[in-house]
């Protein structure tokens, strides 16, 4: 007979977890800066303070709207807005930060195959419907593939940003 599963209290939980709130992690960024859709954001949030990285947003309004809206943990989290996505990248990697891009490209790493990051890494999400525009491609270091069987070419964008995060947080 199998012992039973024991469950952990979320004090537990809290406690096994970083010991204090963070300003900014700093080690991995969520740039979501061409967001089509407001709940992919609040998901996106979710997934940043459970991997301990900051979401990089545009400053529209809506932005901040979906932010509050999607903030369920509901304590402050690690944002960071952006004005101008270009000049932004470019500046990050001046700064020596790896700029990683969730995109289906020939030179792309499938997501089994995408190490840890080791290194301050910016995971740039395109827009739901048209990818990471042209002229942000020349500023990525490279790109991850999340393979696909069925007749889908894409993950919703929120998904396929989680799922990045964890495998350069280590956690998958």
């Amino acid at each position: 007979m199998r012992p039973a599963i024991r469950v952990r209290t979320p004090q537990e939980i809290r406690t096994a977890r970083r010991p204090r709130r963070h300003r900014c992690w700093g080690h991995l960024v969520a740039a979501a800066l061409w967001p089509m859709h407001d709940a992919n954001l609040g998901t996106l949030l979710r997934t940043c303070d459970a991997v301990g990285a900051c979401l990089a947003v545009p400053p529209f309004r809506w932005v901040d709207d979906a932010l509050a809206r999607g903030n369920t943990l509901r304590q402050p989290a690690c944002v960071h807005r952006v004005g101008s996505p270009l000049p932004w990248l470019a500046d990050e990697r001046r700064a020596g930060a790896a700029i990683l891009g969730v995109e289906l490209a020939d030179e792309a790493v499938r997501l089994a195959d995408l190490p840890a990051a080791r290194r301050r890494t910016v995971m740039v999400l395109g827009h739901e419907a048209t990818g990471i525009p042209p002229e942000a491609l020349d500023l990525l270091d490279g790109a991850v593939e999340i393979p696909m069987i069925g007749t889908g070419s894409s993950l919703n964008v929120a998904v396929a940003g989680s799922l990045v995060l964890y495998r350069l947080a280590g956690l998958l």
